[in-house]
């Protein structure tokens, strides 16, 4: 990370002295010898930081500090002086100085304090961004009018205005962290923090770190201390997703802090009291974790105060409608893809399919034919193979051919093969016998078209 300066003093031996050092310290260095050489610099090139001489030819100082703060707030500005005394530097904080530093320059209160003003500015500019995303996006809600969901959202009605440990649970993709942020909308910390830990996703090594933080020089890379996720969720919501990938070791500390409200950073001795609405998470049966002897049983029970379970997508296929028109909204919001409408006949297959990746599959599948077939209507024939040969397949695309299926008394496999076959060759004829534009319309790759068209002695010209 590119850490940019701007010196601006009408001295050429304090400009030279100050890149050199700081320079040396790893900063990229500019210079203007008057404020308004300086203007027009921040114009054109922005840094995270400006020391700025009170001083200077012209416009002085804290003229040019006042103009800074009208165009740039946020950008911090440490003032520098040979004539300094507190009646100036408290004008120059009021305005809105980040410092203030009386020549001669100390060396090393120059690169303590230019260190602390860059990381000043990367967090605004962190939290400049983080509040335009949270203000252009749409929030993650429960999407649905299935019993399942009706359910789900009194519960969570219920439990959210409470400070209840919540542990949810069901399979990979049905929502659970949407859930989680639910409850957390609704309740009396909804204006704190929700910081959320994958703890499937952190090293063994790392997490306590990752969660109760760490102090200066604990462990080798430690350069400076650094807050866990639960200091960070003070007075909050700390979502702790897939809580069964957690070792037995780290379970136990865990416990300690969910019984205690209170930890120490790893590598330090002070005790630190924490006030947070802990939600937990999981795929797993951890009923059965615990006989396994992989999961604490007093901490399923600690966590367990308020159990929710999510219902697979397939136990409410009703939503999947909605669902899709909701993903079709937000991605083309997003990407700005061209619209996209599916059939009444590809909807009914889409809600038989089983959806083993849930919600997210099926995100996952509107976003691939909004890239394949954006601004136009797809029907069961372009569907991908997994989906369109479901169970209610075979009776949508039947209503769209002209050739009925074989009567009689067929065995399943020889009514499909039957089916297939006279599919393939109705489509093909309208396609002008053209193999390439039917593989494209089904999804299939040319090849194991034609050995297809092929095993049923279908003609191709």
């Amino acid at each position: 990370m590119s850490k940019s300066i701007l010196i601006v003093d009408d001295e050429d031996g304090i400009r030279y002295s100050l890149r050199g050092i700081l320079e040396d310290e790893g900063f990229e260095v500019s210079e203007a010898a008057s404020g308004e050489v300086a203007l027009k610099s921040l114009s054109e090139d922005m840094p995270d930081l400006v020391f700025l001489d009170i001083w200077l030819p012209g416009m002085d100082g804290l003229e040019v500090l006042d103009r800074i703060k009208e165009e740039w707030k946020w950008l911090p500005v440490v003032m520098i002086s040979g004539h300094g005394n507190i009646e100036t530097a408290v004008s120059a904080i009021k305005k809105g100085a980040f410092d203030f530093i009386e020549k001669p320059l100390s060396l090393e209160k120059v690169v303590i304090t230019a260190e602390k003003a860059v990381e000043f500015s990367r967090l605004q500019s962190e939290n400049k961004a983080l509040k335009t995303r949270i203000a252009t996006e749409q929030p993650a809600k429960l999407t649905g009018r299935s019993d399942a969901i009706v359910s789900m959202r009194e519960v969570i009605e219920q439990v959210a205005p409470t400070d209840a440990w919540v542990l949810i649970t069901g399979e990979n993709g049905t929502g659970k962290e949407i859930v989680a942020r639910s409850i957390h909308a609704l309740s009396h910390r909804k204006d704190r923090p929700l910081v959320a830990v994958n703890c499937a996703a952190i090293p063994e090594e790392l997490i306590e770190s990752e969660l109760f933080g760490h102090e200066k020089g604990a462990f080798t890379g430690a350069e400076r201390a650094q807050e866990g996720k639960f200091e960070l969720a003070d007075t909050g919501t700390l979502f702790l997703d897939e809580i069964g990938d957690m070792s037995l070791k780290t379970q136990a500390k865990i416990l300690r802090i969910l019984q205690e409200q209170c930890f120490e950073r790893v590598g330090g001795r002070k005790t630190i009291n924490v006030n947070v609405r802990v939600i937990a998470a999981t795929n797993k049966d951890l009923f059965q974790e615990i006989k396994n002897g992989n999961f604490r049983e007093d901490l399923y029970y600690r966590l367990k105060v308020f159990p929710l379970e999510v219902a697979p997508l397939r136990d409410r296929s009703e939503d999947i409608p909605l669902l899709i028109g909701e993903f079709i909204t937000r991605l083309n919001r997003q990407h700005g893809f061209k619209p996209l409408t599916f059939t009444e006949a590809a909807l009914t297959v889409l809600s038989e399919y089983s959806w083993p990746g849930n919600v997210r599959e099926l995100k996952n599948f509107v976003e691939r034919m909004l890239i394949m077939f954006g601004g136009k209507e797809v029907g069961p024939d372009k569907l991908p193979p997994e989906i369109a040969d479901g169970p209610r397949a075979e009776k949508c695309m039947q209503s769209q051919l002209p050739l009925p299926l074989p009567e009689g008394q067929l065995d399943f496999k020889k009514a499909r093969a039957d089916f297939e076959a006279k599919f393939l060759e109705t489509k093909l004829k309208e396609f002008g016998g053209s193999v390439s534009k039917l593989a494209e319309a089904v999804g299939l790759e040319r090849s194991s078209l034609y050995r297809k068209l092929k095993s049923y002695e279908i003609q191709v010209d």
